[in-house]
Parts: structure tokens; sequence; C-alpha cells
């Protein structure tokens, strides 16, 4: 059956417990105003309109950016994507992490753009 995928979110990972000031960085270089998600995890910039989208994340291990790939069907992209080569890391909640084989890591995550599926690729279930 086919899927469709597409690069959802650009995520910049920020090692700290206090998005603060990673916000105030980076909505000075974007020139977005940013704001912080109740939990103060995630920050997401306004007026952005296209896709993929940027967003900010506090997280525990070392800096890094990483990309969220929507998807109508995580399996099946998983499983392509596995057959390109790439390894399932870890499922968080909904999302699956992967790591490709030059060991970036990447996400796998529903649906998230009010545009889906957008200008998302479509899958048949083979490699590519």
């Amino acid at each position: 059956m086919a899927h469709k995928s597409r690069i959802g979110v650009i995520c910049i990972d920020c090692k700290t417990d206090d998005l603060s000031e990673a916000t105030g960085f980076w909505s000075a270089m974007l020139g977005k105003e940013a704001k912080l998600d109740e939990r103060g995890k995630y920050a997401s910039f306004d007026g952005q309109q296209d896709y993929p989208k940027v967003l900010l994340q506090a997280v525990d291990h070392e800096p890094r950016v990483h990309l969220d790939i929507e998807t109508d069907d995580l399996e099946a992209e998983c499983a392509r994507l596995t057959a390109l080569g790439a390894r399932e890391v870890a499922r968080v909640r909904t999302w699956i992490v992967m790591e490709a084989p030059t060991g970036h890591r990447f996400c796998l995550v529903n649906p998230q753009g009010d545009d889906w599926p957008g200008e998302a690729a479509t899958f048949n279930g083979e490699p590519g």
C-alpha cells in the first residue's frame, strides 16, 4: 500500500533545563517571535507559513539538529528506511527515533502540518 512522507520539522535540540535563553537567541537570529509551550519543553515560531517548520526542543543530550519526517504510515516508512540502511533506535510516545547510515538521527512522526500532505512524496512499499 502507498504511503506519503516529507520533512515536517527541523528540530533544534538545546541541552538545557530552561529553554528561555535559547528561545531569545533563535528568535532574534530568525527574526521571528517564538512561544514556549506550557511545559517549557518546546518553542515554536509565530508567522511561519511553510514547511518544514523550525522548532526548539529542550533535551538532556548534546545539542544537535534533527529532522522530523511526517508520514501517514509510521510502520511502512520505518520499514522502507530500514531497507535503505537506517536503523530504528527507539520508540517514544507516538514517534520512532531512527538513525541514518551516516549517524544522523531523525524522527518519524504522524502528520502535523495543517497543509498535509502538501508536497509529500509517495512511496509504494519499495525502498527509494
